[in-house]
């Protein structure tokens, strides 16, 4: 088996990561619980868990390479650009983990190396 590619990680998401989970849980909740939930990411403590694990609890599918959002974080990561962590919501009515920002990140990640550690914030 060949080496996996390093991936270089920030050590925090950055402002837009949060704005792009607030418009995309807005979509999902009301004003007042997305805010909520934007501002305990913000103040979420870092965790990591494999790749192949949040897919799994996410039930989201594993997008192509030849998207070009993930086909940019590919590129991104082979340059040794470092990369946002991203931001998750678990979702326990549901039994799922709401991949709020990251979800091509994820996608690119994986690609890689499916067991590799991705840095985020969860709540």
């Amino acid at each position: 088996m060949k080496n996996p590619v390093k991936i270089v990680w920030l050590s925090r998401p950055e402002d837009h990561d949060y704005t792009a989970a607030a418009s995309f849980l807005g979509l999902l909740y009301d004003k007042k619980r997305t805010e909520g939930y934007v501002g305990k990411l913000r103040r979420a403590a870092m965790s990591e868990f494999k790749a192949k694990d949040i897919f799994r609890a996410s039930g989201l599918p594993l997008l192509s390479v030849k998207n070009p959002h993930v086909l940019k974080d590919k590129k991104k990561i082979l340059s040794k650009d470092k990369v946002s962590p991203i931001l998750l919501v678990r979702d326990s009515q549901n039994g799922r983990v709401i991949i709020a920002d990251g979800y091509h990140r994820l996608c690119a990640v994986y690609f890689y190396n499916e067991d590799a550690l991705i840095p985020c914030q969860i709540i």
